[in-house]
This record gives structure tokens, C-alpha cells and sequence, in this order.
């Protein structure tokens, strides 16, 4: 790894497409409610950051595959972060809904 790769921010589109490829993966928008609710990606679920928690109660099973977003990619980091504080295994952090070029809902 170089230097420069530190500086590397992830691809939300290969992202999502490597989510669209795994059975029973889930993708979580980690944006407030509101921001949800002005376009976001078909087969998300919003917990939205503050609530972290809350995907204890939905997700049980702890290396399910677990993809996180956010608008940028800094509230989708720390996300990962505190999912794999909890436990969970399989959680890739995969950026900003602001790169996406893909259809949202």
C-alpha cells in the first residue's frame, strides 16, 4: 500500500454492486431520516448514525454482510467502526451516496 492510498476514499459503486452480488447483505444508509427520504438507494435500510445500536435489533446474526453509507463517507466510517465494536465481522464501509451514479428512490 502507498502513501498516497491512505488518502483513498471507497467506491460506493463497486460498493454497491459487490452488496447487489451477496445473498442475505445488507446495506445501511447511516444519514438522518430526512436525508433518506430525499433519494437514496434501492434495498437500503436507514439507521442513521446516532442509532447505530438499533442494528442489533435487526441484524442478529454477526458476520452477516454489512455494507455502510453515508453523503460522503465520514459518518459511514464511523459506523463501521462502531459495528465492529459490536461484533460484527463482515462490515465494509463503502462511502458517500455523493459518488453514486446509480439509480436512487
Amino acid at each position: 500500500m502507498g502513501f498516497l492510498n491512505i488518502f483513498k476514499q471507497p467506491d460506493i459503486n463497486a460498493g454497491v454492486d459487490q452488496f447487489q452480488k451477496i445473498d442475505n447483505a445488507v446495506l445501511i444508509d447511516v444519514r438522518t431520516e430526512d436525508e433518506y427520504k430525499s433519494g437514496h438507494i434501492e434495498g437500503s435500510i436507514n439507521i442513521p448514525l446516532q442509532n447505530i445500536s438499533d442494528v442489533q435489533n435487526r441484524i442478529k446474526e454477526l458476520n452477516t454482510p454489512i455494507f455502510v453509507h453515508c453523503l460522503s463517507g465520514g459518518r459511514s466510517a464511523k459506523a463501521a467502526s462502531a459495528l465492529k465494536s459490536m461484533g460484527y465481522t463482515n462490515v465494509t464501509n463503502i462511502g458517500g451516496i455523493n459518488g453514486y451514479r446509480g439509480k436512487v428512490v
